[in-house]
């Protein structure tokens, strides 16, 4: 066949066919190449979050969790933005792996530090199968596996809104040991 012989064929083929009109809220998003760096002893540990079967977060839901015990003023001051925050943590346009992976790091980096309230942006999706709302749901999912975390809830607007949220972490035992050795002075 010549070249002219298979044109004529494919408009044969194709001529009933119109083409499809390009849906307006699908974005690709382009993964960034930023490699994740890690000191070698995390490097070393197994990342315990898990991945699989998701249940996904309607976007009509906001993100919300008190761990038991946690007296409801808590989460009402980090609802309204009252802790100040000691880091916070891009998870925008990352693949969900990326995801897993920086968040298992920075909250090792933040129990090493001793950071108490955190902002994790995530992203604002307009559907509830979109990449943001499917990395909110695994956020959700993997705070709740951390024992230091004792709330999070969505972010005030200036923050990121409901597109991030504040995490509120247990104080570390060497913090418990400062604030006794403080207020040990005073009481003297």
């Amino acid at each position: 066949m010549t070249d002219l012989e298979d044109e004529d064929l494919f408009r044969s083929a194709m001529g009933d066919v119109t083409p499809l009109k390009a849906p307006t809220d699908i974005h690709w998003l382009k993964t960034p190449n930023r490699p994740v760096r890690r000191t070698p002893d995390e490097e070393q540990l197994d990342n315990p979050l898990a991945t699989g079967f998701l249940t996904i977060v309607p976007l009509t839901t906001p993100l919300e969790y008190k761990a038991e015990g946690i007296q409801q003023g808590v989460l009402d001051k980090l609802r309204l933005g009252k802790y100040q925050q000691d880091a916070s943590l891009n998870l925008l346009r990352q693949p969900v792996e990326l995801c897993r992976q920086s968040l298992y790091t920075f909250m090792l980096q933040a129990e090493r530090n001793n950071w108490r309230n955190l902002l994790i942006v995530h992203g604002k999706g307009r559907e509830d199968g979109s990449h943001a709302n499917i990395v909110r749901s695994y956020l959700s999912r993997w705070l709740q596996q951390f024992e230091a975390v004792q709330a999070f809830c969505i972010a005030q607007p200036q923050h990121g809104g409901s597109g991030a949220c504040y995490v509120a972490l247990r104080k570390s035992e060497q913090a418990r040991q400062e604030n006794r050795e403080r207020h040990a002075k005073r009481s003297r």
